[in-house]
């Protein structure tokens, strides 16, 4: 019988837990935190208040739902980083405790490796998953990178923002417009009723796979700003095409630099991953590459792209096969170191 692993994800203000039995999820609880909505942002303190009330109650919830009890788990995974420090030292604490109290293995996972390897979960006995070597776009509010997968943990970043993340571009564009946080959904539904091509934007010139977003925020502001001279009215008046028009321009420069990737590498496997990978039109622009460009695509499931707990599960039992534990010592970081 395969193992059981219970996944825990505290990176920034969802807490959540998952048990997986090995490549299938039997649970994935996530608990939001509606109160960062006041605030139009994420507020670091009151985000770990927030997962030392939901823990407790998350976990066994996941227990409960997988239909097993805590004796029968083999391991803890946890995510150790990147994100907030003081929600990933809520989990982290709460895992080690828990692992050490049930005297079974401790395993760290990284956010973002874990989020490339949600692609393995197979929840179907028909779920597909990619082909070594295969390219990952990797967009959330936080990161935006194209990684080279060669392995399941041998991973290479081959482009990277050099400021501002694709998410942060959609979620700073909405606070403008005066949508309430989060505001990347919202950008995403009202662009289905605008033209994309109503308002035009700046091409950043970054060189290589690199991408650059905080010139495009800043031409988006002033764009508002001059408008809202003439028209006091211009955001009501054009919401839908702006949201339009920005999200075109973030999803094209995504691609661009992704095609690019592709045929320096000769790799034509690509896969999404992270909070963006939920986006409609980066979703359906990807899968008409599939003709265009003869790749094979592979999009996660809506319940994996935001952060959850079974991406950490699934992490945690790739490593749990390989024996990859970590020890008492281990503590959170709040960036990645990886290269």
């Amino acid at each position: 019988m395969s193992s059981y692993i219970l996944g825990i994800e505290s990176s920034c203000d969802d807490t959540s837990a998952a048990v997986i039995q090995g490549t299938k999820v039997l649970s994935n609880i996530i608990a939001n935190q509606s109160v960062h909505k006041d605030y139009g942002g994420v507020v670091p303190e009151l985000a770990s208040r927030a997962h030392q009330q939901n823990i407790i109650p998350v976990i066994e919830s996941a227990l409960r739902k997988a239909n097993i009890n805590k004796n029968q788990l083999h391991a803890i995974a946890f995510t150790r980083g990147p994100g907030l420090l003081g929600s990933l030292l809520v989990g982290t604490s709460f895992a080690k405790t828990f692992a050490l109290g049930l005297d079974i293995p401790l395993i760290e996972v990284d956010h973002m490796q874990a989020h490339i390897l949600a692609h393995f979960i197979q929840d179907e006995s028909g779920d597909q998953v990619p082909d070594f070597p295969f390219l990952c776009l990797t967009v959330s509010g936080g990161h935006t990178q194209i990684v080279l997968v060669k392995d399941h943990f041998d991973m290479e970043i081959i482009g990277n923002t050099i400021d501002d993340a694709a998410g942060e571009a959609f979620d700073k564009a909405a606070k403008i417009l005066g949508l309430p946080y989060p505001g990347g959904p919202l950008i995403d539904k009202n662009s289905k009723l605008g033209n994309p091509n109503a308002f035009k934007f700046p091409r950043p010139k970054i060189p290589g796979l690199n991408y650059s977003f905080s010139g495009l925020k800043t031409s988006f502001l002033y764009l508002i700003r001059d408008h809202l001279k003439q028209d006091k009215q211009f955001i009501e008046k054009n919401v839908n095409d702006l949201c339009a028009s920005i999200q075109r321009t973030i999803i094209q420069e995504l691609m661009r630099k992704l095609i690019k990737a592709s045929e320096e590498t000769g790799i034509k496997t690509v896969a999404v991953a992270g909070g963006v990978s939920a986006n409609s039109e980066l979703r359906e622009t990807l899968m008409s590459m599939e003709g265009s460009h003869g790749w094979k695509v592979f999009i996660p499931k809506f319940e994996y792209t935001t952060d959850n707990a079974a991406m950490i599960a699934i992490t945690g039992q790739l490593k749990y096969i390989k024996k990859e534990f970590t020890d008492q010592k281990v503590t959170p970081y709040a960036r990645s170191t990886s290269k």
